[in-house]
């Protein structure tokens, strides 16, 4: 087998399919996970911004504002999570 041959996690088949390959990547799939997360948390955030600026019933405001503070919070976690996995899918990368 050549070098040539593999990908960089050393599976011959990978070079023939590279695209099953990657998306047999456990860590590929952990990263996709967590960006498909984002994106929903992003969308949720987004809406509540828009009930906070636009509702008029100051309960319902304050409900929305509560709401995008948590959202910015937990976005937060998702967005660490994200480059703590892009870290560890570089070549080299320490493990704590």
């Amino acid at each position: 087998m050549h070098n040539l041959d593999t990908t960089t996690d050393g599976h011959p088949d990978a070079a023939e399919h590279p695209d099953e390959a990657r998306h047999d990547d456990p860590g590929r799939r952990e990263l996709m996970a967590l960006h498909a997360e984002r994106a929903e948390l992003e969308q949720r955030l987004a809406r509540a911004g828009q009930e906070r600026l636009y509702l008029a019933e100051p309960g319902a405001v304050a409900s929305a504002q509560a709401e995008e503070a948590a959202l910015l919070a937990e976005l937060d976690r998702i967005m660490t999570r994200i480059r703590a996995a892009e870290y560890r899918s570089q070549p080299g990368a320490r493990t704590w």
